[in-house]
């Protein structure tokens, strides 16, 4: 299995879940999606994790976003799971889980990390755009839990780069001045960000957000 790379298109499957038979390319519809994966069910970062997402469900739903996780474990485990999820983290998973038993969607993702463990699948997210290209691929030990503030933030970068010739600085927040696309002369610049533009260096000019 080749290596998922940013720009490929994210591979379609149909599998099992938490809340039935699901196809993905079906559930994300024409917006974006988030996919990420768990090395199994009834772990501790995991835990958190989903339930963090969980809370964070509005937030995406603004942005278009559909979520849906992948454990290695079976439907039934992991609806025992979501009953602690729910519990510990003080929240109602609203997003489905893969029962990923056959690592067929891990398989496809490339989730399987041998050098990290033989059988589990690796901390992984992927961004998808609504063309079904892979916008963005992060993987996470298991030791450190995912920043759902980031990934937000990564959400506001992508959809307003996908329809503005900028891109975001170090850090930018959604609202904050962005980059003007540098194959944009500056002289066309100005007309095209009728905010103003700021020239650093002829390189970096930098705009208001567009959007705010």
């Amino acid at each position: 299995m080749a290596t998922l790379r940013l720009g490929d298109s994210a591979p379609d499957f149909t599998a099992e879940t938490s809340q039935g038979s699901l196809n993905f390319y079906d559930y994300l519809g024409d917006g974006w999606g988030i996919l990420f994966s768990h090395p199994a069910d009834f772990t501790p970062v995991c835990t958190t994790e989903l339930g963090t997402a969980a809370k964070f469900k509005s937030e995406f739903d603004k942005r278009n976003v559909k979520m849906m996780a992948l454990s290695v474990d079976g439907a039934a485990s992991h609806n025992e799971w979501i009953k602690d999820i729910n519990e510990t983290q003080n929240t109602v998973v609203n997003f489905p889980i893969i029962a990923d038993e056959d690592r067929k969607v891990s398989d496809l993702y490339d989730m399987i990390h041998p050098n990290a463990d033989d059988t589990l699948t690796v901390r992984s997210v992927f961004i998808i755009g609504p063309d079904k290209k892979i916008k963005l691929i992060l993987t996470y030990p298991a030791s450190t839990g995912r920043n759902f503030y980031e990934l937000l933030r990564v959400v506001d970068s992508l959809q307003l780069t996908a329809y503005h010739k900028v891109a975001t600085p170090a850090n930018w927040e959604s609202g904050e001045k962005v980059v003007v696309s540098p194959a944009i002369p500056t002289n066309e610049a100005k007309e095209i960000f009728t905010k103003g533009v700021e020239e650093v260096k002829p390189y970096l000019r930098l705009t208001p957000d567009p959007t705010a």
